[in-house]
């Protein structure tokens, strides 16, 4: 088995924004159609590691109802220190780090939940190996990007391109090497 890939699968607006800036994401029920998951179940098999922000993590539990990551261990990127809750585990150190910990151990892939702070600090690293974002046919003019600024340039290679009826179109990438 190959080492476990770090992977990005997230929703953003056309104008780059994956939240309002006040956290709300009701608009991604723009898309939302009952027989249509956008591939979520097919990606979510690969995953048996997710890692998020602590701003992430308290939304998914502001939504109510079951953990949606319930039986995958869960990483939450905080600034302060908390006991695990169940198989929540809550980290404060180097994105690298955590990593070499979760890839010290067979498994699947590991899936970065967001947001974009999470993402930045594999990102700028450069640990991030594919990158799945849905564009939600809509311009919300203000937000949370989905990237923040960075001195570091990452070309990426298209893998997929898939356009559903919706209007939404799904890019793949991975991060050319250079």
């Amino acid at each position: 088995m190959g080492k476990r890939k770090v992977r990005v699968y997230i929703a953003v607006s056309l104008d780059g924004y994956i939240a309002h800036s006040d956290g709300n994401i009701d608009w991604l029920d723009s898309v939302a159609r009952p027989d249509e998951d956008y591939g979520y179940a097919a990606f979510i098999e690969t995953i048996d590691t997710v890692i998020m922000g602590r701003k992430t993590y308290e939304k998914v539990l502001s939504f109510g109802g079951e953990f949606p990551h319930a039986g995958r261990d869960c990483y939450v990127l905080t600034r302060t220190e908390r006991a695990p809750d169940g198989q929540v585990h809550f980290y404060s150190g180097p994105a690298d780090e955590l990593l070499d910990q979760i890839r010290s151990r067979p498994g699947k892939d590991i899936f970065i939940d967001g947001g974009s702070e999470a993402i930045d600090l594999f990102r700028e690293k450069g640990l991030i190996d594919s990158y799945t974002v849905s564009i939600i046919p809509i311009l919300l003019g203000e937000g949370i990007p989905l990237f923040k600024e960075s001195k570091k340039e990452q070309p990426l290679k298209l893998v997929e391109v898939t356009t559903f009826d919706s209007g939404l179109v799904q890019l793949s990438y991975e991060p050319v090497n250079l």
